[in-house]
């Protein structure tokens, strides 16, 4: 028999109708195809600001130590993050960006005949995760761009084991108030675990109505926080997070975890980044005024918008949103059109710095000005 005859193994039947997350095109494949002298991404919501010098001296300082492999524990990751956060050791695990913490957590929790909600705009890892698991999801339509809270918390049943938020929402930028979340919380039983992803928190911290989730975890033993150093940080080409968990979910989720999941340059780099308080504060001030850029000049061209406490924005062309990107990219701006989440008119800009800002508005300006709007 050929080799080419043999028929490929089975997948899982529950994995059957997963789709890989859609990866963005390297820039430089975008300026071979169109032909371009340089290309700007905003497409996937990095820190124009790079990371701090602390931490790209201390990836330097272990660089020689490749042949080693890093500390499974994380142990003075997390003893820094512990005194950081209040909380003890046993209660943080650290993720290949905290994405993969949630993937932990499906595994551990979920399974056929159980299900996780979170809303219809959410970041879609969420229910990729209760897909991998077997899982079914529950998406909850939000409510102008917000998480319906209410909603959510009437939709918990009996199957119900996991519910995720993110706050922030990607990709919607918006917040829930810290008021409406905690009666929210309240609702929620025991049995259920609330997962609050924070990738943006550095950028949502100011806003008065916004609420720092280690703030409730005494109350609510069954939330899980999880954050980045991809974001604020300026960290995500080496992929870090961490998630806070009450000790028997660090447990179960160190169950699954691989020994090895984040790098010796990985921690490195995150302990030193996590000492530049001014490095953070810096991309923090320069990203609201990229927001407020990009607002204003989204809102020229007749766009819609929504407040955004991360750092990206969403818009409303009123046209064809993957037409839009494609001829954005054309002309060297690259986005992330938004159909996969039901906003098929949206895109989501990444802020960049301002001059990327500006040329991407200005061809956001060429580009509408010779595409009809929507009927």
């Amino acid at each position: 028999m050929a080799r080419n005859s043999v028929p490929p193994p089975a997948i899982n039947p529950h994995l059957a109708n997963l789709a890989p997350y859609p990866p963005g095109k390297p820039i430089e494949e975008v300026q071979r195809e169109y032909g371009l002298e340089s290309v700007i991404k905003l497409a996937s919501n990095e820190n124009p600001n790079g990371p701090s010098p602390r931490a790209l001296k201390a990836m330097a300082a272990v660089a020689g130590e490749m042949h080693l492999y890093p500390d499974g524990s994380g142990f003075y990751l997390k003893a820094a993050l512990a005194a950081r956060l209040g909380v003890a050791p046993a209660e943080l695990i650290l993720g290949n960006g905290s994405d993969e913490i949630v993937v932990f957590l499906a595994l551990a929790y979920l399974r056929p005949g159980l299900e996780l909600i979170t809303s219809d705009h959410a970041f879609v890892r969420y229910r990729m995760a209760a897909e991998l698991a077997g899982a079914q999801t529950r998406l909850v339509p939000m409510k102008d761009m917000r998480h319906d809270l209410k909603a959510i918390a009437a939709a918990v049943g009996p199957a119900t084991a996991m519910i995720c938020l993110d706050v922030p929402c990607n990709p919607t930028g918006t917040i829930v108030a810290r008021r409406d979340l905690t009666t929210f919380l309240k609702k929620i039983p025991p049995r259920v675990i609330v997962v609050l992803d924070q990738a943006y928190h550095e950028f949502a911290a100011g806003d008065p109505g916004y609420v720092d989730g280690f703030a409730l975890r005494a109350a609510f033993p069954n939330l899980v926080v999880t954050r980045t150093f991809s974001k604020a940080y300026g960290l995500a080409g080496l992929r870090i997070g961490y998630a806070a968990a009450r000790p028997e979910i660090v447990n179960d989720l160190d169950r699954i975890r691989p020994p090895f999941n984040t790098s010796r340059l990985a921690q490195a780099a995150a302990l030193a980044a996590l000492d530049d308080a001014a490095h953070v504060r810096r991309t923090v001030q320069a990203n609201a005024r990229g927001l407020a850029q990009l607002e204003k000049g989204l809102r020229a061209l007749g766009c819609a918008t929504w407040p955004s406490r991360a750092n990206f924005i969403l818009t409303d062309l009123h046209r064809n949103g993957n037409e839009v990107f494609q001829t954005l990219l054309e002309r060297g701006v690259v986005t992330r059109p938004m159909g996969g989440y039901g906003l098929s008119s949206c895109l989501r800009i990444s802020v960049g710095a301002p001059a990327e800002n500006r040329r991407c508005l200005a061809a956001l300006k060429e580009v509408l000005s010779a595409q009809p709007t929507a009927n």
